[in-house]
């Protein structure tokens, strides 16, 4: 059925045709991407022009880090941000005046004439940071205007767009407005005389009272204490008040003359009034007779006030206009902070916002840069690793005051958030601000001795901050909310939401410190475990809607199996999840052996022969300069000469050339045989009686860089001769562990395999007729003479874990399996086997009833309804405890 259109609807469906604008569309349409992309990113610096030279006022500040420069931010955050509605011009003034200034004392401070430009100076004072001109910021450098130049091209360009706009001069009231003003005021300067002058005045029928005595010091500083409106007229009234002053000093002086108040009284009414004598009254002709003594008296007067003394009238008008300069210039500066104050503490008409939630984010980010960067605030730990440091049970005092300095700052954000005190976050915020500048660019660069310009993370961190000081301006300027209701993330019922307030409810204690925090400061008539009662059933139904909503969304039609997406997605997500959990140990040696493992070759290699309990008969150590890693080639030839062993070369493959070194020990023992002769005579007869074996060891032991012993064994050999059979193993594995054994793979005939050496003591005297010295050498003798002295032993090393990772790969593979598969498998098993005992308070079809009356909780708790708040908290609790008003309130509607 046809139906006639409203013109709201014929509006819509009009469309104007100018053939300019159609024009103008079409010109912009033909642009490329990157153009438009341009003249977007112009448009939004033009519409944000004022955030622009913010941005560059800090940058310059960041990279200066200097006195000089430290003014314009504090300007910022604690006068320009604060401004209602915008930043007047007379900040915009200051800033451009005092970058001006600011850019031509440091050209001055580049000549070379000064003493702290000189070469010397420079060079002893190089990296200080509280070297004077470095810190004031007059330093001789190349690039010192660089950043100061950008900064005034941005003012001066901010200012042309709001001479464009007509902000520039918007407070500045017009010429005939100033005119209208002071014509009105000199209206009501004639009107006020008028009214005294008519006040005096006798009427025919009868006489005033005589007025009231006044003292000088009561009329100047009436004429003083004048109104506001006054001191801002022209010259005329001005002019005007002067005059009214004089007279009434004459006035004053001439009523003082009288000896008493109401021959005073009678004679001022006389002067005022005698112009309108009437001739037909007898007082009025009486009066006559005594006008030529009071003429007499006043010529009298006149001549004693010149008599006064010249200096002392001048001393008192100058103590006057003294006076007058001290309270009209504490009035010209009380003034405009008191109005900045009350417009920024008188929110009611102001638009109330909420940024808690991003000052809080931005916080957490501050706080990760501690973590992660806490060595940049110290003055000796630049080079310290935050897991070392927490591994070996050292807490750096840097970063404990840090930390708790950020987390201080955020308990008190968000009790004054609760409270809703605009005051105090006024208060907050200027401590914060003046603390954090006081903090970062002059004890920072103290305890640490760098220079803030160089330091990367303290630059970083100071820049989140000032987008902290950013927000909390805004959020003081605007106001608090009247009504804070939930979580920010309950605000939305999706998937992301959920997934954010499911890793927000994850960290640990931060639900609990949320809840307490609002309980303290919050008024409210719950207990702090009802509190936490109502917090849990909100968050749950907060899920419950969730899911429903989700549901609703993606409706699924009853007989009908699930997807193959959604079951090869979540399910299949689900057994990779726990496939990984089981297999992890496994997994993760064998990546630490293989992939991210560190080669660890030996730096010190130690042999020693020691037979029985006697003094050792050889002993020698070789360092890096004998110890020689494989070459691709030597690999080669190992695998060419076990390629017929297969159990050989499964060995060899579990390791690369890069694991294998080559060692060779020299045959002759390091140090000299130092056995007394009882021993050395109770050795001899042992070694000649034959009755029993002296067991000969050969032992050997490895240092690597993370640890000191690598690893050492020990390799009984009876002793029959000088030449001893299989005494030593030729290739040895070096494992993660203290043991180092021989590699049995690549020896099939095990002890047999053996190298077999030959011992010989050398004796030689030491100079002319001096003791005799002892030492044991070693030969080989499966090989040529010329190389017998020279003992070869092919080391294989496995490869360690990073120090990252040397706390998770220490416990081993057990370890793994008891510490994170036992306890990962325990939740996994209570999460899908406690979902029956759920089912009454999960399973809801409709929880819009119970997440509305959560909501009227939190309301009426904001209103201040406190019995209203109980009754709300007894009818939730009510539900949950009857499952069929349950059933009722969650049917669907």
């Amino acid at each position: 059925q046809a139906r006639r259109r409203t013109a709201s609807e014929l509006l819509l469906v009009r469309k104007a045709s100018i053939r300019e604008l159609q024009q103008s569309e079409q010109f912009y349409q033909s642009h490329n991407r990157f153009l438009k992309l341009l003249l977007v990113t112009y448009r939004s610096a033009t519409a944000h022009s004022e955030l622009v030279c913010y941005f560059i006022i800090i940058l310059n500040n960041i990279v200066s880090a200097s006195v000089i420069s430290l003014f314009l931010p504090m300007l910022i955050f604690l006068w320009a941000m604060l401004s209602i509605p915008r930043p007047t011009k007379r900040f915009w003034l200051t800033a451009i005046i005092f970058t001006e200034v600011m850019v031509l004392l440091k050209y001055l401070c580049q000549f070379g004439f000064f003493p702290w430009n000189g070469y010397s100076t420079m060079v002893r004072n190089d990296g200080k940071p509280f070297f004077p001109p470095r810190i004031l910021g007059l330093e001789k450098n190349n690039r010192y205007l660089k950043y100061d130049l950008i900064q005034l091209l941005a003012l001066f360009f901010h200012r042309s767009l709001l001479l464009t706009y007509g902000l520039w001069d918007h407070e500045k009231k017009s010429s005939s407005q100033k005119k209208s003003e002071v014509k009105f005021a000199v209206d009501e300067e004639k009107k006020r005389k008028d009214a005294e002058r008519s006040s005096l005045m006798v009427s025919e029928e009868g006489m005033e009272a005589p007025e009231e005595q006044r003292t000088p010091s009561s009329d100047v500083g009436f004429e003083w204490e004048g109104d506001t409106r006054g001191q801002e007229e022209g010259s005329e009234v001005m002019e005007l008040r002067f005059r009214r002053l004089r007279i009434r000093r004459k006035r004053t002086a001439e009523e003082g003359s009288s000896s008493s108040a109401p021959s005073q009284g009678w004679e001022g009414w006389y002067r005022r009034g005698r112009a309108i004598i009437d001739p037909a009254c007898s007082m009025c002709l009486a009066s006559r007779v005594s006008d030529g003594d009071a003429e007499e008296a006043e010529e009298a007067e006149e001549v004693e006030e010149a008599e006064e003394s010249l200096a002392h009238r001048k001393m008192k008008a100058f103590g006057s206009w003294l006076v007058f300069v001290f309270a009209f210039t504490g009035r010209n500066i009380y003034q405009p902070v008191h109005k900045f104050f009350k417009a920024i503490l008188h929110t009611e008409n102001h638009a109330a916002t909420d940024v808690y939630a991003i000052m809080f984010l931005v916080d957490v980010v501050d706080f990760i840069i501690i973590v992660f960067g806490f060595w940049a605030f110290g003055k000796h730990t630049a080079a310290t690793d935050i897991t070392s440091s927490l591994s070996e049970n050292q807490v750096p005092q840097a970063f404990l005051v840090m930390l708790l300095f950020q987390f201080t700052t955020m308990i008190i954000d968000r009790a004054l958030y609760l409270r809703k005190t605009v005051l105090g976050k006024l208060i907050f915020h200027i401590i914060l601000v003046f603390g954090i500048h006081i903090w970062m660019f002059f004890i920072v660069p103290a305890v640490t001795e760098r220079l803030f310009r160089l330091n990367m993370v303290a630059q970083l961190w100071y820049f989140v901050k000032c987008i902290y000081f950013a927000l909390s301006a805004y959020q003081i300027r605007c106001g608090y909310p009247t009504r804070i209701l939930g979580n920010f993330l309950t605000r939305k019922y999706n998937y992301l939401n959920l997934f954010l307030f499911q890793g927000f409810r994850l960290v640990p204690f931060l639900v609990e410190l949320r809840a307490v925090m609002d309980w303290v400061w919050t008024d409210t008539t719950l207990s702090l475990s009802n509190w936490m009662c109502v917090e849990d059933i909100y968050a749950n139904i907060f899920i419950i809607k969730c899911s429903r909503e989700t549901e609703k969304k993606y409706p699924q039609p009853k007989g009908q199996k699930k997807k193959k997406i959604v079951k090869y997605g979540m399910g299949g997500l689900i057994i990779l999840f726990l496939v990984c959990i089981i297999w992890f140990p496994l997994l993760f040696m064998s990546l630490v052996r293989t992939v991210v493992g560190i080669v660890n070759h030996p730096i010190d290699v130690t042999v020693s022969v020691k037979l029985g309990g006697y003094e050792p008969l050889f002993t020698m150590s070789v360092q890096q300069q004998s110890i020689q890693p494989f070459t691709t080639e030597d690999y080669e030839d190992l695998a060419r000469l076990f390629e017929e062993n297969p159990t050989a070369m499964q060995f060899i493959s579990l390791y690369g050339h890069e694991d294998i070194v080559n060692v060779f020990i020299e045959g002759s023992s390091g140090s000299i045989w130092s056995i007394s002769p009882p021993s050395r005579e109770q050795m001899r007869r042992e070694l000649l009686n034959g009755s029993s074996d002296i067991v000969l060891r050969f032992s050997w032991s490895f240092q690597r860089p993370p640890c000191s012993p690598g690893g050492c064994n020990a390799l009984p050999t009876p002793l029959s001769c000088r030449q001893v059979d299989n005494l030593f193993p030729k290739y040895i594995r070096a494992p993660n562990d203290a043991d180092a054994e021989p590699v049995w793979q690549l020896m099939p005939d095990g002890e047999s395999s053996y190298v077999e050496v030959e011992l010989q003591l050398k004796r030689e005297r030491r100079g002319h007729g001096g003791d005799f010295v002892e030492w044991w050498v070693l030969r080989r003798r499966d090989v040529a003479p010329e190389e017998s002295n020279i003992l070869p032993m092919v080391i294989f090393n496995d490869k360690v874990s990073p120090p990252s990772l040397g706390f998770l790969a220490g416990y081993g593979i057990m370890g793994l399996y008891v510490s994170i598969v036992l306890v990962i498998g325990k939740f996994v098993r209570g999460f899908f086997s406690e979902i029956s005992h759920s089912i009454m308070f999960e399973e809801l079809p409709c929880v819009d009833r119970i997440l509305k009356l959560c909501q009227d909780i939190f309301l009426v708790r904001e209103t201040g309804e406190l019995e209203l708040e109980e009754e709300l908290y007894a009818k939730l609790i009510f539900l949950y405890r009857s499952p069929e008003t349950m059933i009722k309130w969650t049917r669907e509607k």
